[in-house]
């Protein structure tokens, strides 16, 4: 069995089958990994042996992104995946937090670093003729390495939803670890052909769609992800199968719907992070199955649904997933529930996501001995999400630690309310987050955004809350933003964080408010802008 990356590729060095298919073109695995190993050999002529050998990648999901992975499992040195949706010091930070000696970049993205400070950084663009002559005249690959199941096969950042992005060290020894149970699990194959939207520099695209590529000996079909031309792309390129997270399904299901959207070759949808409304709609809508789990970046945290699972739960955690009290490090007493299904012990049941068996697959932070420390406390790695686990230890999510209010003496989790809201039909996406009450505490803010042709008045908002009888009066928002669209990180999960810092009133969006002790809201801000969402 393999235990590399290097190892799963080598597999398919002689393979005639489909690797890749791009627009009107189509790799067989042995012409891919023939690419990869030039590829690589012209890296490592240029390449500083006594530096750390990283390669970093500012890419989007084209061929040439899968060539640079696969070349740098095979020449034996760490690819890091740089974030294209980063921009000026962020994104020069990144590349030097991350020790590049080399960035390869393209015609695309090449802008982006036009006047950063990047010393000591050799940027190779593949658009060009000088990277021409560097695959020409790099001769036969000597592999800088020949890696171990424990060694870095990629630095990935963090989503950098609750501060900057920190580099998480993926093992070559994670791919063969996820991607054989979930090709299993689906069926993939070598007729399959594996839609990856999802940007290849972070975790998710690399643990929910290369490595089952890779195991199963599919075809990949790299893509840049848009609403609007999902379904003809995956009809396009025969796509079977497909992994996300964050929000994409509620993106493509706040389209409109056609009669003919179950008519296409779609099998599977596997990803986090989305609602039941959108799991059971996208299955239904699209004629396949939806598969949603959850797991953080440090690979230490994994959860998954399985049948029975009761709605609003993400599934059982695997061996060592508990939530405990941050403060006592003890584990919190399941949740109590109401006579309304409402959470009845808040402030003894929430707590926050540990593997309580130690580090799981966590193998650190690159270059912050500190961060992983603060990860790694007590014994335990703590998530920094929080969430509450039931008498049959089925887990619910109530956001991050940040997303703790204290509303009128009384603390409330973001989590729960943000379930209830997409209750609501028309609401496409929702982050519920605190701003400051005008006396004292924190007051419940709810960013919305409505699926296309759709729209929602003040009244029948404070008509549904009324309808919600596990919704707190406490836990109605005061203030509720209506955007076109919200603040997201590269991996579509929303940035509270700048919604937060955006304040009660932000430019460009319709503003309602509702007075202390009223059940009713008015306007207090009209924008006329478009309702498209943003694809």
């Amino acid at each position: 069995m393999a235990g590399t990356v290097t190892e799963l590729l080598s597999a398919r060095a002689e393979d005639d089958g489909v690797a890749i298919t791009y627009r009107e073109r189509t790799w067989t695995w042995r012409e891919h990994l023939a690419e990869a190993r030039a590829h690589a050999a012209a890296i490592l002529s240029v390449a500083d042996a006594d530096r750390p050998m990283h390669v970093g990648t500012l890419l989007g999901n084209t061929p040439e992104m899968l060539t640079a992975l696969a070349a740098g499992a095979l020449g034996g040195y760490v690819t890091v995946g740089v974030n294209n949706t980063r921009r000026g010091s962020a994104l020069a930070d990144d590349i030097a937090r991350a020790d590049v000696q080399i960035l390869i970049t393209d015609a695309e993205h090449r802008g982006l670093l036009d006047g950063l400070p990047l010393d000591g950084v050799t940027v190779v663009d593949t658009s060009t003729t000088r990277w021409a002559e560097l695959l020409s005249g790099a001769g036969e690959l000597t592999p800088y390495s020949v890696p171990e199941p424990t060694d870095t096969f990629m630095l990935i950042f963090t989503s950098g939803t609750s501060g900057n992005p920190k580099p998480v060290r993926l093992a070559h020894m994670m791919l063969p670890f996820a991607g054989p149970p979930l090709v299993d699990r689906f069926g993939i194959g070598p007729n399959d052909v594996c839609y990856l939207s999802m940007p290849l520099f972070h975790s998710a695209a690399i643990l929910g769609g290369y490595c089952v590529a890779l195991c199963g000996a599919a075809a990949m079909a790299p893509a840049k992800f848009s609403a609007s031309t999902f379904l003809a792309d995956i009809r396009r390129c025969g796509a079977t199968y497909l992994n996300y997270v964050g929000k994409p399904l509620a993106y493509l299901l706040a389209t409109e719907q056609q009669a003919d959207d179950a008519d296409n070759p779609l099998r599977v949808a596997f990803g986090n992070e989305a609602t039941d409304r959108d799991i059971e709609e996208f299955g239904r809508r699209f004629g396949c199955v939806v598969w949603d789990g959850f797991g953080s970046t440090e690979l230490a945290i994994i959860i998954t649904r399985e049948p029975g699972t009761p709605p609003g739960s993400i599934g059982k955690g695997f061996s060592g997933v508990a939530v405990y009290n941050s403060s006592t490090a003890t584990e919190c007493p399941p949740a109590v529930f109401d006579e309304h299904g409402a959470l009845a012990n808040p402030a003894d049941a929430i707590g926050e996501i540990v593997n309580a068996s130690g580090t799981g697959l966590f193998m650190g932070y690159y270059g912050d001995d500190s961060a992983t420390a603060e990860r790694l406390r007590d014994g335990m790695y703590w998530s920094g999400d929080l969430a509450y686990k039931d008498a049959e230890g089925w887990i619910y999510l109530a956001g991050r630690t940040s997303d703790w209010m204290r509303v009128d003496g009384e603390n409330l989790a973001a989590g729960p309310i943000e379930r209830i809201l997409q209750r609501h039909p028309a609401i496409s996406r929702v982050a519920v987050y605190a701003v400051p009450d005008e006396t004292v505490g924190d007051a419940v803010m709810a960013a919305i955004v409505l699926r296309d042709t759709t729209s929602l008045d003040p009244g029948e908002f404070a008509a549904f809350l009324a309808d919600q009888v596990d919704l707190s009066p406490k836990a109605w928002p005061r203030h509720v933003r209506l955007s076109d669209d919200l603040p997201t990180t590269a991996t579509n999960k929303i940035l509270k964080r700048t919604l937060v810092e955006q304040g009660p009133n932000p430019e460009g969006a319709t503003l309602w408010h509702r007075e202390a002790r009223s059940m009713s809201y008015r306007i207090t801000q009209h924008h006329t802008g478009s309702t498209d969402v943003p694809r």
